[in-house]
């Protein structure tokens, strides 16, 4: 950063690179705000926002430069501000990405009382010749997943309709702790554990809204299509619980949820051992199959 907070306008200075590419990306919390609010906890909703958008630029590959933040309210409330700012520059710390600027807007002609919205924006960075693109994924590749943290940021207008408000602080033995903690727990950031795997990875699917279904297609060439297989990885209590409480199909809970599984790797035979022993915690839960027409997956 070249200049400090009283500036109109953030200032950074890119590194040199034979062909730089700027990679860029626009997210929200969505209503896990709710959450936050109804538990009057706002320090965990910055970390989601900042590790979502970091994840969704990692998909290519780009190193994050700079995060810049807009929270609007109906009323602003100093200590929440400075709740949410406290999980923002947390995030950004860990992954060495500047906080370069944000904006606040009281608007009690918009919001009410104290709800907020809160939005994230992220400039990322990559040489061209190193852009990860899925082109070159292939029959009999490896699918390997990373464990997600929980829900992340999405599926919350659902599990709002199968829990109500009061059921938050109820303690759930299948869960360990609380409703309310398991629904906030922060989006898990893939960023420094992949870095150093890059150069052996073939294709990056951030599982957000859309699932294993809708967002891994994303990412595959023309005639082949992902073949998971379910029993390769356990699935975490809260989304089975959120199965039963609100009688939701399984199709709907793949098409919604991320079902433990928050980012997808692919790369060949030759490198899934050495990302595995890399992620040990990381698992091969599928290939790459040949499929004619339209990529989807298959689970």
């Amino acid at each position: 950063m070249l200049a400090g907070p009283g500036f109109f306008g953030g200032l950074f200075e890119l590194k040199e690179l034979e062909q730089p590419v700027l990679v860029s990306s626009v997210d929200g919390v969505g209503t896990k705000l709710k959450i936050a609010s109804a538990l009057g906890r706002h320090d965990t909703i910055g970390i989601d926002l900042v590790n979502h958008c970091v994840n969704d630029i990692l998909t290519s590959g780009a190193e994050p430069l700079f995060f810049l933040d807009y929270i609007a309210t109906g009323k602003l409330v100093p200590e929440q501000i400075a709740a949410i700012v406290q999980g923002l520059s947390q995030a950004c710390q860990k992954i060495g990405c500047a906080l370069i600027g944000g904006e606040t807007a009281e608007m009690p002609g918009l919001y009410t009382g104290e709800d907020y919205d809160l939005v994230g924006f992220i400039i990322g960075i990559i040489e061209k010749k190193k852009m990860i693109t899925g082109k070159t994924i292939a029959i009999g590749d490896v699918i390997i997943g990373l464990a997600s943290s929980g829900l992340h940021t999405n599926g919350y207008s659902l599990v709002r309709k199968v829990f109500s408000s009061d059921q938050l602080k109820k303690h759930y033995p299948e869960l360990g702790r609380t409703l309310g903690k398991e629904l906030l727990e922060p989006h898990r950031c893939y960023y420094n554990e992949l870095k150093p795997l890059l150069p052996f990875i073939k294709g990056i699917a951030h599982i957000t809204g859309g699932g294993l279904i809708g967002n891994v297609p994303r990412i595959l060439p023309q005639g082949v299509t992902a073949k998971f297989h379910s029993e390769t990885w356990t699935v975490p209590p809260i989304f089975e619980l959120i199965k039963q409480r609100g009688n939701v199909t399984q199709e709907e809970m793949y098409q919604v949820f991320n079902m433990g599984i928050g980012m997808v790797v692919i790369c060949s035979p030759e490198n899934a051992n050495q990302i595995s022993q890399s992620l040990p915690k990381a698992k091969a839960i599928g290939e790459v199959v040949e499929l004619a027409g339209e990529a989807r997956v298959i689970i």
